[in-house]
């Protein structure tokens, strides 16, 4: 099996990789040193074709899978450890984000194996989170530094994840428990609706490299990111305080659709991405990358992973 690496302006990294997903094990190591040295790599040239070859590959770039619980949005299960990517329009861009900021447990690495690849578009854009902090106002960066980002959430409303699924629980004192263990605040309303509330740091220390980054997901959860109609629907049919999620500061004070278009623009600078291939497996560093999807068309299926698991300061 040969581990050839391409580096070119625009895209992640690539791999030129022959052999099935068992030889991947072979490239540990030097998987490992592109994922440390550019954030992420894509290895191109495998076969794989179901749902246990991309279980096979996770298992040959990772070292301990990792249960999701608080999903944003429903996933499919395909295997253990390996599942749909979240549910959202194909034709509405994903914006950029790290997976599960708004967690104290973050998986250190996130895996997308591409079985199908779409007709068009469809590609997962990367961005360097150290990048893109050095690149924000400085006085943006300052505030929620001082006062860290607040994520509300509500579960059980038109759309999103009802509490059962989000704590995989159905019941209320074991979703409790784990809102007291991991810092969240959270009220029920006399329908059982579930709502929550907490505040994260914006700006971490990644804890390989002390590097600091923008790992957050502020701008991603915002109201002002949704689609217009979207959003004025929802508000409709749940009112201002019953979105599925939003972010304000960590003060409490909302955000204005310019400073969160500010900071997707930002992203949208450092973004680079590569069409899918069949059979294409990406392996990112969660923690300094942060990725989004372009909207597509046609099939398109790709099995997602969440690995390696670090426990984050909650302050």
């Amino acid at each position: 099996m040969t581990f050839a690496l391409d580096l070119a302006a625009g895209r992640p990294p690539v791999a030129r990789v022959s052999g099935t997903a068992d030889d991947l094990a072979g490239h540990r190591t030097a998987v490992d040193e592109a994922v440390a040295a550019h954030g992420a790599v894509l290895l191109r040239g495998l076969d794989l074709r179901d749902e246990a070859a991309a279980e096979a590959a996770v298992r040959a770039v990772t070292s301990t899978p990792m249960t999701e619980r608080e999903a944003f949005a429903p996933r499919a299960t395909y295997r253990p450890g390996l599942h749909s990517p979240t549910e959202w329009p194909p034709d509405q861009p994903m914006c950029m984000h790290h997976e599960l900021s708004y967690a104290l447990r973050v998986p250190s690495r996130q895996v997308f194996v591409c079985l199908t690849a779409p007709e068009g578009g469809g590609a997962v854009g990367l961005a360097d989170g150290a990048a893109v902090l050095r690149d924000l106002p400085t006085a943006l960066v300052e505030r929620f530094e001082r006062h860290g980002w607040e994520l509300l959430r509500t579960h059980n409303g038109p759309v999103g994840v009802d509490w059962q699924s989000a704590f995989a629980t159905t019941q209320p004192a074991e979703a409790e428990r784990y809102c007291r263990e991991n810092d969240i605040a959270y009220t029920w309303a006399a329908d059982g609706t579930l709502r929550t509330r907490r505040i994260r740091p914006a700006v971490r220390r990644h804890p390989g490299t002390g590097e600091r980054i923008w790992f957050n997901q502020i701008a991603f959860l915002n109201e002002w990111t949704m689609d217009p109609a979207v959003r004025e629907y929802l508000v409709f049919e749940a009112g201002p305080d019953g979105l599925p999620f939003n972010t304000r500061c960590g003060d409490g004070s909302p955000l204005d659709r310019a400073t969160v278009d500010l900071i997707n623009e930002v992203y949208e600078a450092h973004t680079v991405s590569e069409p899918w291939r069949d059979g294409d497996v990406l392996v990112v560093d969660n923690l300094r990358t942060a990725h989004s999807r372009l909207p597509y068309r046609g099939e398109r299926r790709i099995a997602v992973a969440l690995a390696d698991p670090v426990t984050v300061s909650r302050s």
